[in-house]
């Protein structure tokens, strides 16, 4: 189950790379929480594709350098080049803790923190 969580996982962030935010959903529970650590949390999937929305305006760029499977958690080490308001490229590395229920994305815990240009 493990490695099929990771192949999932995979399988969702290429979605959100060619810009398929629905496609990335359809990997998640209807109730899926996704908590970015100190700013704020997010309930469900419509608050998702809002968020989504809102921040990817054109698909970001992901750079996974590490995963960590234990059950139903994947952990993913890495950085994600997104563009803001004006157009302009921001780097960030993040540490997302996913965590999996019936094969399906349930929870995030997201650690992001804007790099250094």
């Amino acid at each position: 189950m493990s490695r099929n969580n990771k192949l999932i996982l995979e399988k969702a962030n290429d979605a959100i790379m060619l810009g398929d935010n629905e496609g990335f959903l359809a990997f998640c529970t209807d109730d899926t929480k996704w908590v970015f650590v100190g700013e704020r949390t997010l309930s469900g999937k419509k608050a998702v594709r809002e968020w989504m929305k809102e921040f990817y305006k054109e698909p970001p760029k992901f750079t996974v350098t590490n995963m960590i499977v234990d059950g139903d958690f994947v952990v993913a080490l890495g950085s994600i080049k997104i563009k803001d308001e004006k157009g302009e490229e921001e780097n960030y590395s993040y540490c997302d803790v996913w965590q999996f229920s019936d094969s399906m994305i349930a929870w995030l815990n997201a650690f992001v923190i804007k790099s250094a240009d």
